[in-house]
């Protein structure tokens, strides 16, 4: 079982991240106040398909191995993901269900580090990270996450 460290919001696309104490994730939509979940609720109103990322997560074992090997000093939000967890194979998650604090989650791709992280990190962030650079997850139901909540697989029948 891991656990969220950090939860991070981009309120529009590569606008500073804002950690916060606590966050809400809504079933269909993501993270409330971050930029995927106002694109979900604009595809919502265009009755257009909502995509599938609505929340993206992260090792900090990954980004602290990263930044010591490179000499680097980040803020962990400056990588981009909303989700700082320890203590969890993220990439075992994918095709799975789990738990995050009160809400339920689906994993439905790694999530590879792109060019614009590796220019605002540094070039190495590609290569370095392209197995440990996160997961993306769908929230399947809604609940209230925080620092310190659980993360934990869940299988199909466990499901509430």
């Amino acid at each position: 079982m891991g656990k969220l460290e950090y939860i991070y919001l981009a309120k529009a696309k590569r606008q500073a991240v804002e950690r916060v104490d606590t966050a809400t994730l809504e079933a269909g939509k993501g993270l409330v106040g971050d930029r995927y979940h106002k694109l979900a609720e604009t595809h919502l109103a265009r009755e257009l398909p909502v995509l599938e990322n609505h929340v993206s997560l992260v090792e900090r074992e990954a980004l602290d191995k990263f930044l010591s090997a490179r000499g680097l000093t980040y803020d962990y939000g400056e990588f981009r993901r909303s989700i700082i967890t320890s203590g969890i194979d993220l990439n075992a998650l994918v095709g799975q269900h789990f738990r995050l604090g009160e809400a339920e989650l689906f994993g439905v791709e790694l999530c590879a580090p792109c060019a614009y992280l590796a220019s605002i990190i540094h070039p190495a962030a590609l290569p370095d990270l392209a197995l440990s650079a996160g997961l993306r997850a769908t929230v399947i139901g809604s609940g209230q996450i925080r620092p310190g909540d659980s993360i934990r697989a869940i299988s199909p029948v466990a499901r509430s």
